[in-house]
């Protein structure tokens, strides 16, 4: 059984208490970013019931329309207390939990932006609490993925006295930082395509991720957890007034997860392990590939879990799921069906991945022949409106595989621009290329049209013809997408080939880095580092002894060295301006981590007023081997390519 319309409808609407304040319009507290930063008002065109006809999908039409569905609900209430959700004022959900005999809430998953986040808990405290003062007394972290946790610092000023925690799932801060900033630049970049950040909110625009309607474009934060949840069961240390029981998920849709139960609310969270469609197993943004059989297992655990106790399940994205009961008072499984159908889904496309790839079928050949059976073909909540069979059966052949499909020819193919000037040559020049591919689309074969169109623009990305009609070609494919990351990567495709470039609105708030380990800050440097200039700099080494005044934080040291052209270090134990240190080294730099971290990110580009020991200039010298990254690289014309 599948979730039908009506359901879907009834569940999305569910409990609402208020609609979004403003129109569901955030506007920025920061000066150098975006005016507004989140608006919702902007997706009214979703009123309309029926998508206009040859722009956009009609089922990703339907799916956005319920994302659109915005404000905030009760979910459930109890002996324990009540749940609230706010939705529509990001791509993810905040879940308030009201701490029953209490004027105290736990918030769950904080949004993308400190704007939104704030917007959000004032709602709840407009909406529910009638202005009335409120407490948070802990916040929960589901997954390590920034639209959970980029809200945070938002909160902070309503947090109790004493003894206030954040609790997150073993591995939270160290994947946070690996997925989010290591390659923060390039996912960023990608980002922008995958939610369609650059196009215009409109029905031949952005509609939607299927995941939700867009990431908010405001400041996101880090904000350390306090406590690191490392084992299933009841939370550790529990929260007062308030049972959870904990169901770790690791390598499911994040590499740290869980999933929780509150038994006195007799309510399941399945963080984003379990929403209303197919989800990614790897990103069309970029991050690590996620365990199909893992998720499967893990979702199997959940319902023998809790799913026979749990009267509601809700998510960090979309609309909870009720348990039914018919007319008697016997429960109709609806919640162990539901899962179980996620369950299925994503063991099936597990299986038969690997069944081909046994068979000696690639990748591309795999996406081409696996069905999904047609008792979960159909089923709303499993269609792909996030995640893709496409795209997902792929990633599982890389995770098993890697990128190399097994064939020579593909083991050391020439760059994108250096293949695609020898194809078209071969062709017969550019023109006669997109005489050919005006022929494929003329025969309705838009997909080799943008293959051959795509070499064109590549051998020369000056030749307006090639461009233009790849822009038209990519713009057909988009409105026909009911993958909403597809539709947004098509479009924005289009838009950057007819010459509008931009990069990511989103930004870190220079406070996220305080939330950063010292081996961290030092990876920051080590992946900037221009490896080629620095072959032939002469070997050094800085020591860096670093204090956390006003914290309980023990002194730091990190030896940090340049040899052969990379940066590598290790920590060593702390030295004091009157002490020498065991491990020598060129200079040592004695800085609070707020120092420390104001020369990482360059906002601090000398070290005066710092106390140090040794050869000053070989700061200069690393300050000058590290790079800016390209907020805003090309994606479809060559790279270092330059719109005329």
């Amino acid at each position: 059984m599948g979730s039908d319309n009506e359901h879907d409808w009834a569940n999305a609407q569910r409990g609402m208490i208020a609609p979004l304040e403003h129109g569901g319009v955030v506007k920025s507290g920061n000066k150098q970013g975006p005016p507004i930063v989140w608006d919702y008002s902007a997706y009214g065109f979703l009123d309309q019931e029926d998508a206009p006809p040859g722009i956009a999908n009609q089922s990703l039409w339907r799916q956005s329309r319920l994302c659109y569905v915005g404000g905030i609900f009760h979910v459930i209430g109890g002996p324990g207390g009540v749940i609230y959700q706010v939705r529509g004022l990001d791509l993810s959900n905040m879940t308030i939990v009201e701490i029953k005999d209490t004027d105290e809430v736990i918030v769950i998953d904080p949004l993308t932006s400190v704007e939104t986040a704030a917007a959000a808990f004032q709602l709840y405290i407009d909406a529910v609490k009638d202005g009335a003062a409120v407490k948070v007394r802990a916040m929960i972290y589901t997954h390590s993925h920034a639209d959970h946790f980029g809200g945070a610092e938002a909160i902070l000023k309503y947090k109790v006295e004493k003894d206030f925690r954040i609790y997150a799932p073993s591995g939270f801060l160290e994947h946070a930082v690996s997925e989010n900033v290591y390659a923060g630049n390039a996912m960023a970049r990608r980002s922008v395509y995958m939610y369609g950040e650059s196009l215009p909110i409109s029905p031949e625009g952005q509609i939607g991720a299927g995941l939700g309607l867009a990431l908010s474009q405001g400041t996101s934060s880090i904000v350390e957890p306090t406590h690191s949840v490392t084992k299933d069961g009841p939370l550790d240390p529990p929260i007062e007034g308030m049972d959870i029981i904990c169901q770790l998920t690791p390598g499911t849709e994040a590499p740290s997860e869980m999933n929780f139960f509150f038994p006195s609310l007799n309510a399941m969270c399945m963080a984003e392990n379990a929403t209303h469609t197919l989800h990614n197993l790897q990103t069309l943004r970029g991050a690590p590939v996620r365990d199909a059989r893992l998720w499967s297992r893990y979702l199997d655990e959940s319902i023998a879990l809790f799913g026979t106790l749990a009267d509601v399940v809700f998510s960090s994205h979309h609309w909870p799921t009720w348990e039914e009961v018919d007319e008697r008072g016997n429960r109709k499984k609806t919640i162990i069906e539901y899962l179980s159908r996620q369950r299925d889904l994503y063991a099936y496309l597990h299986n038969e991945t690997l069944r081909h790839l046994n068979n000696g079928l690639t990748p591309v050949e795999i996406a081409e022949v696996v069905e999904v059976p047609p008792s979960l073909r159909d089923v709303s909540d499993l269609k792909g409106y996030y995640g893709s069979v496409s795209h997902n059966v792929k990633a599982i052949y890389d995770k098993y595989m890697g990128w190399f499909d097994g064939n020579p020819a593909n083991l050391w193919r020439l760059p994108p621009k250096e293949e695609a000037t020898r194809y078209v040559e071969c062709m017969g020049g550019v023109d006669k290329v997109v005489e050919m591919a005006q022929g494929s689309i003329d025969k309705g074969d838009v997909r080799f049209a943008a293959t051959l169109l795509n070499k064109a623009v590549f051998a020369d990305p000056n030749h307006k013809n090639a461009k233009m009609l790849l822009a038209d070609t990519y713009t057909r494919m988009g409105y026909g997408a009911e993958n909403g990351t597809w539709r947004n990567i098509y479009l924005c495709g289009a838009k950057e080939l007819r010459g509008e470039v931009e990069g990511p609105r989103n930004a870190m708030a220079p406070e996220a880095l305080f939330a950063f380990s010292l081996n961290q800050l030092m990876d920051l440097m080590a992946i900037r580092l221009d490896g080629p200039k620095a072959w032939r700099t002469e070997p050094f080494s800085i020591n860096f002894m670093v204090t956390y005044p006003g914290t309980n934080k023990n002194h730091e040291g990190w030896h940090l060295r340049l040899s052969n052209a990379a940066l590598t270090g290790r920590a060593i134990p702390y030295a004091g301006p009157n002490e020498s240190s065991s491990i020598p080294a060129s200079l040592t730099v004695y800085a609070t981590h707020a120092e420390l971290i104001g020369l990482v990110s360059g906002k601090r580009k000398g070290l005066e007023n710092l106390y140090t020991r040794g050869d000053t200039a070989v700061w200069d010298r690393l300050r000058g081997l590290l790079t800016t990254q390209d907020k805003a690289f090309n994606i479809v014309t060559p790279s270092g390519y330059r719109q005329n």
